[in-house]
């Protein structure tokens, strides 16, 4: 026996002491490591601030903390530990857990979302890139067309000197042939000389005039003040990076008039209806003249024109290609081809008149400045006519402009008496908005971030509402040189609004933030 064990007895197995039917048991302790001091364990408790951490994290974060609100988890987990709290904080985390797993699929689909966008941008600069080269072919062609009228007209005079200069040497050798075969006739010779004599003059005359030692050439000197300007662009455009959704009012940053009468109109412009196409231009309708207008979103400037049969109201883009134009006297759908020059192609004969027209899955929808909304597909077949709410009240009385969201999933119709009067995706009636502010309800349109611009004709102001209906605020006034609006859209990339008037040659642009 051990020295040290002198004094103890030892026992066989059973003859222990035990208390009841309970097992000793040993104390817990939490294997969790600090993350801020390495190797420490995590097992100090402050309730004042209801945290956990090692003893050095208490010693220096929670020094001037009572002493009584520290307590070793270990000595006071029967306390501490409750077990329908760790249940319930259990069930938070889980919970969070599959709320950050979605926003990880939501942030997934951004990233998505702006690889296209990115994709779009870049051919959008690629389109633009491809008009600034057009326009300097075009411009290129004019200097090549000047230097041909430059070489023809040098051209003209040489020529013009040459057969000069031809045909008084055939006269002057004429002259010498008469003089050779005079020799022996005194008389004739000297008839033969004074001719000659006359002849010679002329020519030394002529040979003054064309030994002046002029050589005109023709060159080209570059437009350095072009070049220059365009070397110091940092870019083609502007590169914008925008919140999808706006939830606050935009503001007036300034407005711009541009001009959009051509050399053929005979009458002041009456535009009715606007739209963007694909690439962001816009086309503008001209009741009056006859045509549809094309004009450059970057220079503000008409670019071309295509003259119809009828009278032009409402337009909209259907593809890349091409666009329907909604069309008067006679009363039908005119489609058109955008591809490089503008020119009608098929058509939609109708029995009611055509003003508003929007696109949404391969249908059109068309008013018809009356009580009546058709929807037709690209066919022309009628699909539909909406008059009523789901109750038989007529919901139209003087139906003007249409418009969605950018979903797809809320439609807005403008009537001039009613106001604006908004249905579901399914075309199903939902509410009509009125507001003080509003009188003569004409033009709308969306701005892809969750907000509607509303044109009031007799109020001469455009109001934002969200896509709810809630009024946001007037976001052009009267002040700001608008009058009698018709239609309006918005370009997204530019934060810029187009405004048609009536009875003006004049389209209104508001830049806004």
């Amino acid at each position: 026996m051990f020295p040290l064990m002198a004094d103890h007895s030892f026992l066989g197995v059973g003859q222990g002491k035990q208390h009841g039917n309970q097992k000793p048991s040993l104390p817990e302790f939490p294997t969790e490591r600090c993350c801020i001091h390495s190797g420490k364990v995590q097992d100090m408790y402050c309730r004042k601030h209801d945290v956990v951490g090692c003893y050095v994290c208490m010693a220096k974060d929670h020094k001037s903390c009572p002493e009584s609100q520290i307590y070793s988890v270990p000595d006071m987990v029967d306390t501490l530990y409750n077990l329908s709290d760790s249940q319930q904080t259990q069930i938070r985390l889980q919970q969070m857990m599959i709320s950050f797993s979605t926003l990880s699929k939501s942030k997934d689909a951004r990233l998505e979302g702006l690889k296209e966008a990115k994709k779009e941008t870049i051919n959008q600069i690629a389109k633009y890139q491809y008009v600034l080269e057009s326009i300097v072919r075009k411009v290129a062609e004019s200097s090549k067309k000047k230097v041909e009228e430059a070489y023809q007209n040098l051209e003209a005079d040489i020529l013009q000197d040459k057969n000069t200069i031809d045909s008084t040497n055939d006269v002057l050798q004429k002259t010498d042939d008469k003089l050779k075969k005079a020799s022996s006739n005194r008389a004739q010779r000297f008839v033969c000389s004074k001719e000659a004599e006359k002849n010679i003059q002329v020519a030394e005359k002529l040979k003054l005039e064309n030994n002046d030692n002029t050589d005109v050439e023709i060159s080209f000197r570059p437009n350095n003040t072009l070049m220059d300007y365009i070397q110091g662009l940092h870019g083609i455009g502007d590169v914008l990076v925008v919140d999808k959704k706006k939830r606050n009012m935009y503001k007036l940053k300034g407005s711009r008039d541009i001009n959009i009468k051509v050399s053929d109109d005979t009458s002041t412009c009456h535009s009715f209806g606007c739209c963007l196409t694909y690439d962001n231009q816009l086309l503008v309708t001209d009741y009056v003249n006859q045509t549809v207008k094309h004009i450059d979103t970057q220079t503000l400037i008409v670019v071309g024109y295509v003259t119809l049969d009828s009278k032009p109201q409402g337009v909209c883009c259907i593809n890349q290609h091409e666009v329907a134009v909604g069309c008067d006297t006679p009363h039908k759908i005119q489609f058109v081809s955008i591809d490089n020059k503008m020119t009608p192609t098929r058509k939609i004969d109708t029995s009611h008149e055509c003003y508003g027209m929007a696109m949404k899955d391969d249908n059109l929808y068309v008013t018809d400045f009356n009580t009546s909304l058709y929807v037709y597909d690209m066919n022309g077949t009628k699909l539909r006519t909406i008059t009523n709410d789901n109750d038989g009240n007529k919901l139209f009385s003087k139906i003007r402009h249409i418009a969605f969201n950018e979903s797809g999933d809320k439609m807005y119709v403008c009537d001039l008496d009613n106001g604006l009067v908004c249905f579901d995706g399914k075309d199903n009636y939902l509410s009509t908005i009125k507001d003080n502010d509003l009188n003569g309800v004409r033009g709308v349109c969306t701005d892809g971030r969750g907000n509607i611009f509303v044109a009031g004709y007799w109020s001469h102001n455009v109001v934002q509402f969200n896509e709810d209906g809630k009024k946001i605020g007037v976001v052009v006034k009267q002040e700001d040189r608008l009058k009698d609006p018709i239609s309006i859209f918005f370009h997204r990339e530019q934060n810029r609004m187009f405004v048609t008037m009536g009875g003006s040659d004049i389209l209104k642009m508001y830049e806004l933030e």
